[in-house]
């Protein structure tokens, strides 16, 4: 490994090829200041990646590496791992098998050099769900992908945007199976991951408030069959007897205006929607999605591969700068 700098090493997978992911790449790493924080490279194809060049009217060139420490990381030439696994006839904005099996091909090509720690952080622009289907790997998405080939047990998907953070209980399931799936075990595990992810970041005591599964969080019973005093205060009370600064559950219409303001560092939301809505109304240019309790940190753009505008040089590349902008900040120094 490289000793000219100390900048954490950081991969950036490419995702679906078919996706807005070439171009906000090449977008993201035109600013000569993500090079002053981090050894930025990117695992994918470099064809696709040269296609990008050419529909953003970029001057950036690649350089296409087969070890990591062949990487120059120097503005201007972008390193690239470049896996080789598409055709040039793959088109844009299209659902396809060989799309989807590229892009899980290259994470787990990331995660195998965090393995080896090789690398200090993982940043995925976004894969298609449908696609990774159809590519033979049957997974909910990078989370899960992730989870197995780490071997990790425990770990939740964090969103971030400015002002506010939210992390899930459960994610990529149906309602009603997600309320089934909510389990005092499991919602201690993810308040226990809030908090240490956060004393991580530097945030010594971190305020952590769970949100309730039902209107008004049950209110007393009147709404729902007793699931908040069946799922969630037992944890509740188990991390708050265990020193951890939590509350809860309190109702979601009102948490999130609350967290937002300064009253609490984190929120813990039950299901997708719950979380991914508020965060989303703040802009999806500003979301960073992170998965905790990985080895490595793993952080990623909080929009979808957006289809219908790839190829076309409207991609906006803000979230993705974010996201690599977060995984500088949790990725260890060397």
């Amino acid at each position: 490994m490289s000793t000219k700098t100390k900048l954490p090493r950081i991969a950036i997978t490419m995702g679906d090829p078919s996706g807005v992911g070439p171009e906000i790449i090449v977008k993201a790493l035109q600013d000569q200041e993500v090079y002053s924080h981090c050894e930025p490279f990117v695992i994918g194809d470099a064809k696709r990646l040269e296609k990008a060049f050419a529909i953003t009217n970029s001057s950036l060139t690649c350089k296409v590496i087969t070890d990591v420490d062949e990487a120059s990381f120097q503005y201007g030439e972008i390193d690239i791992m470049d896996l080789n696994l598409v055709s040039d006839s793959l088109p844009w904005g299209e659902v396809s098998a060989e799309a989807g099996n590229a892009a899980f091909h290259y994470l787990e090509k990331a995660i195998y050099l965090a393995n080896k720690e090789e690398i200090q952080g993982i940043c995925t622009a976004p894969l298609n769900k449908e696609a990774l289907h159809k590519g033979g790997h049957m997974y909910p998405g990078h989370t899960e992908i992730l989870a197995e080939l780490t071997n990790t047990k425990d770990f939740a998907m964090m969103l971030a945007a400015p002002g506010l953070r939210v992390i899930h209980v459960t994610t990529h399931v149906g309602l009603i199976d997600a309320i089934h799936k909510i389990t005092p075990e499991r919602q201690y595990t993810v308040i226990k991951l809030a908090h240490e992810t956060l004393q991580k970041a530097g945030i010594s005591s971190p305020r952590i408030a769970v949100c309730g599964i039902n209107p008004h969080a049950g209110e007393n019973g009147l709404f729902g069959n007793g699931e908040e005093e069946e799922k969630i205060v037992p944890a509740v009370k188990k991390a708050q007897e265990e020193g951890i600064d939590v509350v809860g559950p309190l109702p979601a219409d009102t948490l999130f205006f609350r967290a937002r303001r300064g009253d609490f560092d984190i929120v813990v939301a039950q299901y997708h929607d719950q979380g991914h809505g508020p965060i989303k109304v703040l802009g999806l240019e500003a979301g960073v999605n992170i998965t905790v309790g990985l080895p490595t940190i793993r952080t990623s753009v909080d929009h979808g591969t957006a289809f219908d505008i790839a190829g076309k040089n409207i991609a906006d590349e803000l979230s993705l700068k974010e996201a690599i902008r977060m995984a500088i900040d949790l990725a260890p120094r060397l």
